[in-house]
């Protein structure tokens, strides 16, 4: 399903040196001993999820699917991320289905949140809050907006059928608030963390209320966790990329370039980029992840990839087919000097890009790039990626000795943050 090549990454090593360290990690991983094991929930999701509160997400989308015009997901970082990449991915950035995602709860920017509730004033809204707490303070604030602009349109007993909450199963500032009012909620798992989520109905019921198949997302993670169980190195492409990730930063490289050819895979590598920066950058360690669009970043990040420090690898995500194509139309008068490519499909044109960069980088510029490949950017690729990079992830980390799983920096900010708002102890 998904295909890993290691055969560009100049590596000085072998990758099937490390099967012993992996088999051990993988035994951890699958008997929850490591650290954090208590957020290794996802590990065996795809047999262990509610099924009746699956169908309740589906009634949900059913029954709300003629107000949906707009879904507004109050939430941030894994309580967005991971939503708004599948939706892009599979859906691309311009559906046409008549119901538009917009996310909110993850800036203070002032100008933002008014113009996102300018946007939506005159559209049929439905709202859904994502927050285990109820008091991560980007969405408490963003959320008391637009509970306050939902009544006064609606009115309270409308608005209470169009507002959703995810979050706690029993306790918190938010699950209280919804039970009072009387919101439908869903449960953010307690051994799942944030950005390991998207598996749930924190990512689940927003994509379904947009109209995403959300069971074909499910199979393809049930068909991973089953294809990507084994500890064997050449049966596991998984674990492949996680050694060939600490097998670069051996090699003193501590970038990593995520690069797709796709211009709708931008929030995927922003989720990525969460999956792997606050699971593995801690204790002074890790491997800085960043990201690039190409064709388009090469006339911006090119010039750097190609000749600047050698600081970075790719690690590039090839689609083998596209959700839409064409072909080059012919031009008589080819004052373009472009009917070289007549009748030839964008996606092969694409797909030429990507080797000639491949080529450059590594022959020339050498640059090393680490390969995956997968089939389309349907829900079933969506709902397989997500193991895949999640069971690569704690490999990887665990290979460093971190726990995958917390994130105690991200709290530095939000200390500093209150005292200058002047937050009641």
């Amino acid at each position: 399903m998904i295909k890993f090549d290691v055969s560009h990454g100049l590596l000085k090593e072998e990758v099937g040196s490390y099967q012993d360290q992996v088999s051990d990690i993988h035994a951890m991983i699958h008997e929850k001993t490591g650290a954090g094991n208590d957020f290794l929930g996802w590990v065996d999701w795809a047999e262990t999820y509610d099924k009746e509160e699956f169908e309740r997400m589906l009634a949900a989308a059913d029954r709300l699917k003629d107000k949906a015009e707009v879904i507004v997901v109050c939430g941030i970082g894994g309580s967005y991320l991971g939503a708004r990449a599948a939706a892009e991915m599979i859906q691309g950035l311009y559906p046409d289905n008549g119901h538009e995602l917009v996310f909110v709860g993850n800036t203070f920017s002032s100008t933002y949140i008014n113009q996102v509730m300018n946007h939506i004033k005159d559209k049929s809204v439905v709202l859904n809050v994502i927050s285990k707490s109820g008091t991560t303070t980007e969405t408490a604030l963003a959320f008391r907006i637009l509970r306050d602009f939902m009544e006064k349109k609606y009115g309270k007993e409308e608005a209470r059928t169009r507002i959703i909450a995810t979050t706690d199963k029993a306790r918190g500032t938010l699950k209280s608030l919804a039970d009072k009012e009387g919101y439908e909620t869903f449960v953010i798992p307690d051994d799942i963390g944030g950005r390991y989520s998207v598996i749930t109905p924190v990512g689940l019921l927003p994509l379904a209320l947009a109209g995403v198949d959300i069971r074909a997302i499910m199979q393809g993670y049930q068909d991973a966790t089953r294809e990507l169980s084994s500890d064997i190195l050449e049966e596991n492409p998984a674990y492949r990329y996680a050694v060939a990730r600490r097998i670069m930063q051996n090699q003193g490289y501590n970038v990593e370039l995520f690069v797709s050819y796709e211009m709708q895979m931008r929030s995927l590598s922003e989720w990525w980029k969460q999956l792997l920066g606050e699971s593995e950058g801690k204790d002074g360690k890790g491997i800085l992840p960043d990201s690039v669009i190409y064709s388009t970043d090469l006339h911006s990040m090119g010039q750097f990839v190609q000749e600047g420090r050698k600081v970075l690898f790719e690690t590039v995500l090839d689609v083998e087919t596209p959700n839409l194509d064409s072909e080059v139309p012919n031009d008589p008068e080819n004052n373009d000097n472009m009917n070289y490519l007549t009748g030839k499909s964008l996606h092969w044109v694409n797909k030429q890009a990507f080797l000639g960069t491949l080529e450059a980088h590594e022959v020339t510029g050498g640059v090393p790039n680490l390969l995956i490949t997968i089939p389309d950017m349907k829900e079933h690729t969506f709902g397989y990626m997500c193991y895949f990079f999640f069971i690569a992830t704690a490999m990887t980390c665990y290979m460093l000795d971190i726990n995958p799983f917390n994130q105690p920096g991200v709290e530095v900010y939000k200390k500093n943050m209150f005292k200058l708002l002047g937050k009641p102890e």
